[in-house]
């Protein structure tokens, strides 16, 4: 076992090949131990070179509603009107605080996606 940091792509690549090759690794083996620390080293260097962001309120809310089946219709009783609804989903009225709270309970889509502003 001959692990060390992943400081460059390279490395990544290597770990990823590692880990691939450790896939069938048996419980309370040498390989299963480094499997999981190598699984860790690989999260963090994604972590820090590939992070995931937030999608955008509109992203959010558009996929959510795809989720649950809702319509335009259903998200202007969230948001107050057909008319509100038409200008949120297509990016021209921002969320009011009041929109925020309504879509967080009702969507249940977390307040952090969103007051997201890109």
């Amino acid at each position: 076992m001959n692990i060390h940091p992943i400081k460059n792509k390279k490395d990544y690549e290597a770990a990823l090949r590692r880990i691939e090759s450790l896939m069938d690794a048996k419980r309370n083996t040498r390989e299963l131990d480094e499997l999981e620390v190598l699984s860790i080293l690989v999260e963090k260097y994604e972590d820090e070179h590939f992070p995931i962001s937030f999608p955008t309120p509109v992203e959010a809310i558009k996929f959510r509603m795809e989720q649950m089946g809702l319509t335009q219709t259903d998200l202007a009783d969230i948001v107050g009107s057909r008319s509100r609804a038409s200008e949120v989903l297509r990016g021209k009225r921002p969320l009011t605080i009041k929109m925020i709270r309504s879509l967080h309970n009702r969507l249940n889509i977390p307040a952090e996606v969103l007051i997201n502003t890109g």
